[in-house]
């Protein structure tokens, strides 16, 4: 009889399914896989050393880039770790904006993680009916923000803008077309005899086991552990709003496509409620009289302020809801921390000298010495930031920890002893975002 033996496949970074930015090394006896190799770092971008670099504010951008499919929930979490070292408090109304912006962030990576993992196995409908879904969630955080992607929405201290007046209208016309998507693709996949074939029983971990790698988000609570950083450590008014956290029993990739599933639901409802709770506050409404932004600046250039104080400066989309007025509502009230209205730095000698200082190097916000960690729940689970302050205008020291990197770890006890097709469903339940795994 002859000797068996093994032999060495490479799947990725060509792969497909592996985008480009990892790569596994199997070990296969036939199509069984006996070893796996996980190779990251395809996307490292120094994310940690830029942020030495910059000044508190302008680590901002580069949190865009860390899970660049929920980019709002890594601003507020940065900004978050800046404030508590800070000893800021936040308005209440720009609590709730964080919380609308970081929850319709968590369902947009939701609907992309289901419908990219369900069209790499065969099932390109669903990856319609989800990728539509969220082309309208990237139209509402456009508005919100000014962007779809690299939003960069939140400040040290509270967020860019109020959002539009309109907004909730436009949010609850989205959110039914987001409900219908999902029920769509919850009827054509979770009873779907091929699909169930894939995911059902495939990539399974225990409770123990995902506890032992550090694995929180859809994963572990997929296994039955119910551990949200929202409700385990409530931070920007979760405490005050009723939801659900979605668990599993098997911690198969079924089990995590049906967490994933459930949480879109939930988060709307979030949204929902928030709606409801915020105080209320202005809006981005056109007063009477308004000036062109520009026309303050040169105005303010030639000496003649005198009358600008009646005016309002109008603004194009990106600085909409942060003028003059809106600002008390979304932004904490303190010129060493916020940067002032248009208005003012045009209008103001006062307020020209403060934006001067604030984006000065060696000047700007100064956060006190010392190092404070702080958490949010991620789209792939607990989002970290240990930040560290010498007392200078930017951090000493920025650590992120990535969710998905703990994952990640734990890839090849999920693959050894399955088969070759097992790789692509339990992969695509990984959520695996480079930009956050290897920052």
């Amino acid at each position: 009889m002859r000797e068996q033996k093994t032999y060495m496949l490479n799947m990725g970074p060509a792969h497909p399914a592996m985008h480009g930015v990892v790569r596994l090394v199997l070990e296969l006896e036939g199509e069984k896989i006996v070893k796996t190799d996980v190779e990251i770092g395809y996307l490292h971008r120094a994310f940690e050393k830029h942020a030495e670099a910059e000044t508190w504010n302008n680590v901002v951008p580069w949190t865009d880039r860390l899970n660049y499919v929920s980019p709002l929930i890594n601003n507020a979490g940065y900004c978050m770790a800046v404030e508590k070292l800070a000893g800021i408090a936040l308005p209440e109304r720009g609590q709730y904006l964080r919380v609308i912006a970081s929850e319709i962030s968590r369902v947009t990576d939701h609907l992309t993680c289901v419908g990219a993992s369900a069209m790499e196995l065969g099932a390109f409908t669903a990856f319609l009916y989800m990728i539509k879904a969220r082309e309208y969630l990237y139209q509402l955080v456009d508005q919100l923000t000014g962007a779809r992607i690299t939003t960069s929405y939140t400040r040290v201290g509270g967020v860019k803008a109020d959002m539009p007046a309109d907004f909730p209208d436009k949010c609850a016309e989205a959110f039914k077309k987001v409900r219908e998507a999902v029920s769509d693709t919850d009827k054509l996949l979770t009873k779907n005899r091929i699909f169930m074939d894939r995911v059902d029983g495939t990539g399974a971990i225990t409770k123990e086991e995902a506890l032992s790698y550090g694995i929180t988000g859809p994963f572990l609570r997929s296994t039955g552990v119910p551990y949200d950083v929202r409700r385990a450590h409530p931070y920007l008014g979760y405490d005050k709003l009723d939801f659900e956290v979605p668990v599993g029993t098997k911690g198969d990739n079924f089990d995590r496509y049906l967490c994933r599933m459930a949480e879109i639901e939930q988060s709307l409802r979030i949204v929902e409620q928030c709606f409801k709770l915020m105080p209320e506050g202005k809006h981005s409404l056109e007063p009477k009289e308004m000036k062109d932004a520009f026309e303050y600046q040169d105005q303010g250039k030639h000496g003649e302020t005198g009358l600008l104080a009646k005016y309002k400066a109008k603004v194009d989309q990106t600085l909409q809801g942060g003028q003059r007025g809106d600002r008390p509502d979304v932004l904490v009230q303190d010129p060493i921390f916020v940067m002032p209205a248009k208005e003012d730095a045009y209008g103001s000698i006062e307020g020209l000298m403060n934006h001067f200082e604030l984006v000065m190097w060696s000047w700007g916000i100064k956060v006190p010495a010392g190092e404070a960690y702080s958490a949010v729940e991620g789209g792939n689970g607990e989002l970290g930031f240990h930040i560290v302050s010498s007392g200078a205008d930017r951090p000493w020291r920025v650590r992120c920890r990535p969710p998905c990197l703990y994952i990640m770890a734990a890839l090849p006890k999920l693959l050894n002893g399955g088969w070759v097709a097992d790789v692509i469903p339990t992969f695509g339940s990984v959520n695996m975002i480079a930009g956050e795994l290897d920052r």
